[in-house]
């Protein structure tokens, strides 16, 4: 919600500040850039920005920064810091590195500070998150329609229509051939993608494509993935969601039960980090597919919802990372609790991707290519899904938990901890594996797979 420049504002380099004199990075993600040099001829850049997305703002340097950043700790002066990298490095180089990182807001220090506060200001000023990722992409397919030439206001007037068609187009394609293309009931949870529309379209429009018949909930869970946070256990948020179809309003009868519960110590574990949610798009993206397949009321409302970004279990055996953060199991309990007191029927999507493997995730093996090495590597992370979706089929959520831990997640699943939980809050008797698939971009720098699921 926050409105900031992309670019970072000039900061001045000064020794006699403790957060320049001694840097401490915050935690950034790399990307590749090309700029023109001097001579005309393309130079490689190194893009920075903030991984867990409380800046907007990034800055751009040389490659060569890889080999500093990881010694900006906090406990190094920038001298000592040129003393051990050396290969040339200065005075000037570094002093306007920290300047910049500083700038963006990348850095521990004052600028961060501020940002922080005012996306937690914003945070709590309203009563739902605005939309993120479902808004871009409904704009972007209504800018295709009226033109490049057509006004903002426009585009965000078209962008309802336009999903919604694009919705129905993906759900009518998804089940073209399906053998069972609509449920006889409402099941008890789902398991549905996160990865953006393009590539994921296929398993969201399997599995919400089929409850479009179904009895509504009245109340819908979404467990996600906490993909840029700072929390260390399960996030819960206190707000709805908004999206270009309209608002799901946050489930304030679930939160109260939830609350009672848990108690007051683990309620503030709970929401203490409820501000992890303002750019996560594990639970948005699941909102316009609550409004446009299960509809409203007969008093015009949307599915109330809760959303909680649930931690990898196999990391801790379902404690938090650092022991400060709320456990799996107590949410579970408390979840299982707080069900069992409200009236009416509750959906739980878990929203879930799966394997991430590829250049762009640190793999050395290349993914392109329709013989040899890529097929075999491609295999093999097909060969594990199946293995570990086969555990899924059967409930066992320990097991799968177990085989993550020992295996050390070998194919980089992000969202083994919202399966685990749905599993363990409903008890099914019955998963049934809806469809499978893999997206990998053109250049195959990167493989991210998913499935949908339900759970009786």
């Amino acid at each position: 919600m926050t409105d900031q420049n992309d670019q970072a504002p000039q900061v001045a380099f000064d020794p006699a500040l403790p957060h320049h004199h001694k840097p401490r990075l915050r935690k950034v993600r790399g990307f590749p850039l090309q700029a023109q040099g001097p001579d005309g001829k393309t130079q490689p850049l190194l893009g920075l920005a903030d991984a867990q997305q409380i800046s907007d703002r990034m800055i751009a340097t040389l490659p060569a920064a890889q080999f500093i950043l990881p010694l900006m700790d906090g406990t190094r002066t920038t001298a000592q810091i040129i003393t051990e990298v050396g290969r040339g490095l200065n005075d000037e180089f570094l002093h306007n590195l920290v300047a910049q990182l500083d700038g963006a807001g990348l850095l521990f220090g004052p600028t961060f500070d501020a940002l922080l506060v005012r996306m937690k200001q914003d945070f709590d000023s309203v009563d739902h998150l605005p939309p993120g990722a479902s808004a871009q992409f409904a704009e972007a397919l209504a800018a295709q329609e009226l033109g490049e030439d057509s006004t903002e206001e426009a585009r965000i007037a078209a962008s309802t229509d336009k999903l919604r068609e694009a919705m129905d187009q993906w759900i009518d394609q998804a089940l073209a051939k399906a053998p069972n293309p609509s449920l006889d009931r409402l099941p008890r949870a789902i398991v549905a993608p996160h990865i953006d529309y393009p590539r994921g379209w296929i398993n969201y429009g399997s599995v919400w494509g089929r409850l479009r018949v179904t009895d509504r909930p009245d109340r819908v869970i979404i467990l996600g993935t906490n993909h840029f946070g700072q929390s260390t256990g399960v996030c819960g948020c206190d707000k709805g969601f908004a999206s270009p179809l309209g608002t799901c309003e946050v489930d304030q009868q679930l939160i109260a039960a939830l609350r009672s519960a848990l108690g007051p110590s683990d309620t503030e574990k709970l929401f203490e980090n409820r501000f992890d949610h303002e750019r996560e798009h594990s639970i948005e993206l699941q909102i316009p597919w609550i409004q446009h397949c299960l509809g409203k009321d007969d008093q015009g409302n949307f599915c109330t919802v809760f959303g909680a970004l649930i931690h990898d279990p196999a990391v801790n055996n379902g404690d938090s990372y650092d022991g400060q953060g709320l456990a799996l199991d107590p949410f579970i309990a408390a979840m299982k609790n707080a069900l069992a007191t409200l009236p009416g029927k509750t959906l739980i999507v878990a929203s879930a991707d799966l394997s991430h493997v590829g250049p762009a995730f640190g793999d050395r093996q290349v993914l392109a290519g329709d013989e040899g090495e890529p097929v075999e590597f491609r295999n093999r992370v097909a060969q594990h899904d199946q293995e570990m979706l086969s555990l899924i089929k059967q409930g066992k959520a320990d097991d799968l938990i177990a085989s993550m831990a020992w295996q050390q997640n070998p194919t980089r699943w992000c969202s083994t901890g919202c399966i685990v939980a749905a599993i363990k809050i409903i008890e099914p008797q019955t998963i049934e594996v809806l469809s499978y698939a893999a997206a990998m971009d053109q250049q195959g720098a990167s493989l991210v797979s998913h499935a949908a699921l339900t759970m009786e």
